[in-house]
């Protein structure tokens, strides 16, 4: 515990999808190193789901920065979030870099969403919890305008 440090010192926005309504098909952040801290999470948010509309997220890994070998990691998506029971809904991921395929070399993590029916607003994050090297808030992703 780290009573003393601020919030903001203790995780990172490394990758973010904005609010939007977001159109039929698939939207992923960027490809994140996952070795710069010991937890990730990610939160999935959906506003107005579109009729008859679905959301699902999942995360995927990859052994660089470019994507390559990509493929998801096991037991890293969520149920499915249906229109009828899902408007308004947040979902959380838990990962830590050693649920990654480290034999082979995956070491870089993104988060997918995906919309199924009808656009939908949508929204999610990708956080670093826990920094190798402090403090966290020096990881952020260049889009984090403020930290008070």
């Amino acid at each position: 515990m780290f009573p003393n440090a601020k919030g903001s010192e203790l995780f990172s926005v490394l990758a973010t999808i904005d609010p939007a309504s977001q159109a039929v098909g698939t939207v992923t952040t960027g490809w994140i190193s996952a070795g710069n801290h010991h937890n990730l999470l990610a939160l999935v948010q959906s506003g107005a789901l579109g009729t008859g509309a679905t959301l699902d997220a999942k995360i995927q890994q990859a052994t660089d920065a470019s994507g390559t070998g990509a493929k998801d990691v096991t037991g890293k998506a969520i149920t499915q979030i249906v229109k009828a029971t899902g408007d308004n809904k947040q979902a959380l991921i838990n990962l830590r870099p050693e649920d990654l395929d480290v034999t082979n070399g995956f070491a870089y993590v993104r988060l997918s969403l995906t919309v199924a029916v009808a656009a939908s607003v949508t929204s999610a994050q990708l956080l670093g919890f826990n920094p190798r090297f402090a403090p966290g808030d020096a990881s952020n992703q260049a889009a984090v305008a403020q930290v008070v």
